[in-house]
């Protein structure tokens, strides 16, 4: 089964969102794309709309999410607002893989004034192969992400 992936942008990161958008519903591997917005001429500020591909991965009607702004550190921010939610910017193939791999995260965010549309395409085909492992040594510190998101204590020994 492919994956579910919700993509939006504010103005700043349109014109990506919509070549990234079309690269995701040709792909193979992606079973369906979830546009949250903006078309077109409307001008949403980013919060909304990286809370709403947020929410649709917390929901379970998504898999993961992909959202552009301008440097992408304004959607992270949004994103991370959720319950639930693991999101941050990246920029090379080694910070797309240690999202995934490391991090667990659901949300990856895409700066359209920092890195150019080959670049942001090759980061979306890498980020797509990306799986996390529940029995990776990381698995423990993403637990502890959990526990705080939830405004619980966590294990501090790692174990």
């Amino acid at each position: 089964m492919g994956l579910r992936i919700a993509i939006g942008a504010d103005s700043a990161g349109l014109p990506y969102k919509e070549a990234l958008r079309t690269q995701l519903e040709n792909d193979p591997r992606v079973d369906e794309v979830i546009d949250v917005g903006i078309d077109g001429d409307e001008d949403v500020d980013y919060p909304h709309i990286g809370v709403a591909a947020a929410r649709k991965v917390a929901d379970g009607q998504a898999d993961r999410a992909l959202l552009i702004c301008g440097t992408g550190i304004g959607m992270a921010m949004a994103a991370s607002t959720v319950k639930g939610i693991r999101a941050s910017v990246a920029h090379d193939a080694y910070s797309v893989e240690r999202l995934v791999k490391s991090n667990n995260a659901q949300v990856l965010t895409l700066g359209q004034r920092v890195i150019g549309l080959e670049l942001a395409r090759n980061l979306v085909n890498h980020w797509i192969d990306q799986h996390f492992d529940e029995s990776s040594p990381s698995a423990p510190k993403v637990a502890a992400l959990e526990h705080y998101q939830l405004g619980e204590d966590a294990d501090q020994t790692g174990e």
